[in-house]
């Protein structure tokens, strides 16, 4: 059956900006991943089906419990880790009977297996050896993620609604939530640009200006099928533009074989001999004959074009944001980064980082790997001079650059090419825009304000500014690149740092950017006894 039907459903901004329109899905028992470029309306969608916002055309019917993960709950003071599940009040009543306090609402009310629910599910996310009774503000944000998939899991709607679950989450969190929805029997529809979270639906939607396009299977299978449709796109472009070509050489044979005609014909008048009504017939019969292979001429050139034209959308849809980085001129050899016996602790606080040994030589790609709270952008922060070790030596030998998934060293109130140019100062405005170009900011695009960027074009923007400068990084290091980019982006950066010369440096938990880009060692850290290892 049919938990949640949407019916030509259409969504604008508050400013009136058409996100999508005439959407018609339908969610049943299966999992659903929703998949499509930042700003087209992914989390707006998942709101107008818990009904949290009314559609601006067409329909939404509901014939089950809808509830939505919140990843950031707002927890007031003296919460407790069961109010953070939703049922705290359930939970003090069942104490009150406990206790022999209960009055007769109590005993009416009483959820008599709540505590062997939420017991279930706080084991099914991780969270089995936490006390309910534990302060909310104990936990860390993930733990807080997690507590919240947990309630949801007690509750038991029809329909769970997830906006990118994994976000900000460590490699053991999201293999948790994955296995959660692996064992969902219910419906869930899931915003993510989380590959693996992603294999495991039933089926991908795509949602776009133009509506939504349900893929069978996982996603691999809407990956293999988005590339056979990139592949047609292109086909049909190549036709499309040898068919202008065939058309256009038609309408010149014509248009001379018109002109032959024409002059025949005139040299004919001219001999004389011909009554006038006769070359009068004659002229009109002409003039018709052409005005009919004219506008049989024009019909066929508009049909190629609009050909191409559609064509040409659909490679332009299909097409990634693809682009090219500088090269570094970082020499095979040289020395890069080097961390010797390195620890450090806070004040008075236990070793975050304690004995870590390792050497960068050349264009080597290293990524930082470890649960959340185990000192990876400590790590980071030691290599870029911004701590001082409490023990070994750090030696960083060439020009580097630091990226955060925020991408802060924009600033939000300046354009992509003041930015630029603040962070480049030597480099004049034709420079600035030559530089910003290879990176598809091109003439009005350059002027874009930081503030009003994309997650995956502000990346752009901010590897445009770091590494077109004069002296060029040769270590790029990523602190969790991709957390706020789509799919789409994703793939471009991915292709753009595959070919990068220089050294990385990569903070993620995303396993397909990581091979992707070429990761050839992992420094792992580990959160109980400050140990890491590098392997």
């Amino acid at each position: 059956m049919s938990f949640v039907t949407l019916d030509s459903v259409s969504a604008a901004t508050p400013d009136g900006r058409l996100l999508f329109e005439n959407l018609n899905l339908s969610i049943g028992a299966e999992r659903i991943g929703l998949v499509g470029r930042n700003g087209v309306g992914k989390s707006t969608l998942l709101a107008v089906i818990a009904g949290a916002r009314a559609p601006s055309a067409g329909a939404v019917s509901r014939a089950g419990a809808v509830a939505m993960l919140n990843q950031a709950p707002d927890v007031p003071a003296g919460a407790r880790l069961v109010d953070l599940l939703g049922f705290g009040r359930a939970w003090d009543r069942l104490a009150r009977i406990e206790r022999g306090e209960a009055d007769e609402a109590d005993l009416s009310e009483a959820d008599w297996d709540l505590p062997a629910r939420m017991e279930r599910a706080l084991l099914d996310v991780g969270l089995g050896e936490l006390d309910v009774e534990r302060p909310a503000a104990a936990l860390s944000g993930g733990q807080m993620t997690r507590a919240s998939l947990a309630g949801l899991l007690v509750a038991r709607p029809d329909v769970l609604l997830l906006d990118e679950p994994t976000n900000n989450l460590d490699a053991e969190a999201r293999a948790i939530v994955t296995r959660v929805l692996s064992r969902w029997r219910g419906g869930a529809v899931v915003v993510s640009h989380d590959r693996t979270l992603l294999r495991g639906m039933d089926r991908i939607v795509e949602l776009s200006t133009l509506g939504a396009r349900s893929y069978g299977g996982g996603y691999d299978a809407y990956a293999e099928r988005k590339a056979l449709e990139a592949e047609a796109a292109r086909r049909d472009l190549d036709h499309a533009e040898r068919e202008i070509r065939r058309v256009a050489r038609e309408v010149q044979v014509a248009r001379e074989r018109k002109d032959r005609r024409d002059s025949a014909g005139r040299r004919f008048a001219d001999r004389g001999g011909t009554p006038k009504i006769v070359l009068g017939m004659m002229a009109e019969r002409a003039e018709t004959s052409g005005a009919r292979e004219s506008k049989l001429a024009d019909k066929l050139t508009a049909q190629a074009q609009e050909a191409r034209a559609t064509a040409e959308a659909r490679v332009e849809r299909a097409r990634d944001l693809g682009f090219d980085l500088p090269s570094s001129g970082l020499p095979e050899g040289r020395t890069v980064l080097v961390f010797e016996d390195v620890a450090f602790a806070w004040p008075e606080g236990r070793p975050v980082v304690q004995g870590l040994s390792f050497r960068m030589t050349g264009p080597e790609r290293i990524a930082v790997a470890g649960p959340n709270g185990a000192g990876k952008t400590t790590l980071i922060r030691l290599a870029t001079g911004q701590l001082t070790p409490s023990a070994g030596e750090i030696r960083l030998s060439v020009p580097f650059a630091l990226l955060d998934q925020r991408a802060a060293v924009l600033d939000d109130d300046q354009t992509i090419l003041e930015n630029f140019r603040r962070l480049n100062p030597a480099a004049g405005v034709n420079d600035a825009h030559a530089a910003l170009a290879r990176f598809l900011f091109r003439n009005a695009a350059a002027h874009q304000r930081a503030g009003t960027l994309s997650g995956g074009e502000r990346l752009r923007a901010a590897l445009a500014c770091v590494l077109c400068a004069a002296i060029p990084p040769q270590l790029l290091i990523l602190d969790e690149p991709t957390n706020h980019l789509d799919l789409s982006a994703i793939a471009a950066v991915e292709a753009a740092l595959a070919n990068y010369d220089g050294a990385l440096l990569v903070v993620s938990h995303d396993e397909d950017f990581l091979t992707a880009i070429g990761v050839e060692r992992r420094i792992t850290l580990k959160t109980r006894d400050g140990e890491a290892g590098v392997r």
